[in-house]
Parts: structure tokens; C-alpha cells; sequence
């Protein structure tokens, strides 16, 4: 049989292998992972928080501890207060100072994956 040189060609079709959905904004983490200033300014606020809570412990330590020596220097006869004093007196408010802050630090990291999550 011979061949028909005018053969009719088979087209085949199919889904499109990618879809990609082309919406009217900009998702937070594609604004992060392009480095815009929309996304540099979603890092900043994660940023801003944790240096707050910092600086919150940071204030606290230094009310805590400051006045120490101040206490001690006018109370040169009690030895025994400054060793029970720094020895068992400051680790339970340390303790708690840093739990709080690792807490806090942990919510604001969750906060700011909540916001830039896709959703």
C-alpha cells in the first residue's frame, strides 16, 4: 500500500503539566523571597519585636541586679546576705526571665510564619 503523502497530522492535547495561578497580589513570602521592600519590611517588624522583648529582659536584668551593689556596699556587715542573696536568690527570677523571654520569642516567630504563610 502506498503512502498517502498528504497524511493528516494527530495533534495531542492535554492539562497543562504547570498550573500557576496568577492573582491580583503578591503572597508576603514571595514578597520576602524577592527581596522587596514590602518583604524587607515584614522581616524588620519580626526584627523590631524580638529586639523589644530583648531589651524588655535587658531592663529588667538591670533593675534586678543593679542595685546590688548599692545594697551590699551599705550593708558591709551582712556576708551571709550576699551569698544567699546571689547564690539562691537570683536564679528563680532568672529562670523565669529567661522562660518568658523564650516564650515570647517563640510567639513572635509563629505570629510572623501565620502572616506569611501561604494561605
Amino acid at each position: 500500500m502506498p503512502q498517502n503523502p498528504t497524511e493528516r497530522r494527530v495533534v495531542v492535547t492535554g492539562p497543562p503539566r504547570r498550573i500557576r495561578h496568577v492573582s491580583g497580589y503578591y503572597r508576603p513570602r514571595t514578597e520576602i523571597d524577592e527581596q522587596t521592600t514590602l518583604g524587607h519590611t515584614y522581616v524588620r517588624s519580626l526584627m523590631r519585636t524580638q529586639l523589644r522583648a530583648a531589651l524588655a529582659v535587658f531592663a529588667f536584668l538591670v533593675l534586678l541586679i543593679g542595685p546590688l551593689p548599692l545594697l551590699f556596699a551599705a550593708l558591709p556587715d551582712a556576708r551571709r546576705l550576699e551569698w544567699a542573696v546571689l547564690g539562691f536568690g537570683l536564679y528563680v527570677p532568672l529562670v523565669l526571665l529567661a522562660r518568658w523571654y523564650v516564650r515570647r520569642a517563640e510567639r513572635n516567630e509563629r505570629d510572623f510564619v501565620r502572616l506569611v504563610q501561604d494561605r
